[in-house]
């Protein structure tokens, strides 16, 4: 990252909180129930962390890189010291952004960036760490018409996603200047080609990065640049429709968050530094 976009990045993100939010969608404020820390600096080689899964073994993840590396999972203990390497087989690495992960030990890979808004295909490889094949998942936007569109409607960047219940829940990095709602899509989590239609939208005023949800299923948030916000899951299922808690977190180009369990979770920048999240 240059030096002048890095510059224009932290003055961004330094400004960002939650009282629009508060204000539009009812979220509280929630900063004070949360202790951030930084704990580890991860390995040179993951040079853009832009993802997070849990591995197998105690205290270890996975991360990958952001656009331009390796088809490669790298695992990091909780210091971020990297402990091995995993080839991703017949993957190509265009645009990876963001990790998630089933309960069968399925890890998903999101290759779905597109800042430019002109990718007509995207794709998520699926793989298991003990198993070497990879199964792919393509898909499109139902409510792409224009390849960009306009730029008042640059909303066709993803870089968050995870899964619930068999089915995989994208959020979009939205790139407008003025339309500010983000979207969320949904779709199988088994191989095949796929139309993604819009399921629910919300007006966010920062870009979403990354998306995680608990283990329990009862919560799920978003990490943008300069804030994390929390969502209740109702029996309806995972929708905008029950705003939780929002709080700043303003630690340089953040974009991947896992939970570690239904209150904690783990952060990574592309600055290569690791914070936990601890609920008090």
């Amino acid at each position: 990252m240059s030096k002048l976009v890095y510059l224009w990045f932290a003055v961004k993100t330094v400004f960002c909180n939650c009282q629009s939010d508060q204000k539009i969608n009812d979220f509280k404020k929630v900063r004070s129930e949360y202790k951030i820390s930084k704990i580890g600096k991860l390995s040179s080689v993951v040079n853009e962390s832009s993802g997070l899964a849990k591995g197998l073994r105690n205290n270890s993840f996975w991360t990958i890189n952001d656009s331009g590396g390796a088809p490669e999972l790298y695992e990091i203990d909780s210091t971020g010291r990297l402990r091995s390497t995993r080839p991703v087989a017949d993957a190509t690495h265009v645009d990876w952004e963001d990790l998630t992960q089933d309960s069968l030990g399925h890890i998903y890979i999101g290759d779905f960036g597109n800042n430019t808004n002109t990718r007509r295909s995207l794709n998520i490889y699926k793989i298991s760490e003990n198993n070497p094949g990879t199964e792919k998942i393509t898909f499109s936007y139902s409510d792409q018409k224009d390849f960009p569109p306009s730029t008042e409607n640059l909303n066709y960047d993803c870089e968050a996603f995870f899964y619930h219940h068999e089915n995989l829940y994208l959020f979009s990095k939205n790139r407008s200047k003025t339309n500010h709602f983000v979207k969320m899509y949904k779709i199988p989590s088994v191989a095949g080609n796929y139309v993604a239609s819009p399921q629910d939208s919300i007006q966010i005023k920062t870009q979403v990065t990354s998306a995680a949800i608990s283990p329990d299923g009862k919560t799920f948030a978003l990490l943008t640049y300069g804030k994390i916000l929390l969502f209740d899951v109702g029996s309806e299922g995972v929708n905008f429709d029950r705003p939780k808690g929002c709080f700043r977190f303003v630690h340089k180009q953040a974009e991947a968050l896992i939970f570690l369990n239904n209150t904690d979770m783990l952060a990574t920048n592309e600055q290569g530094q690791l914070y936990k999240i601890t609920y008090r």
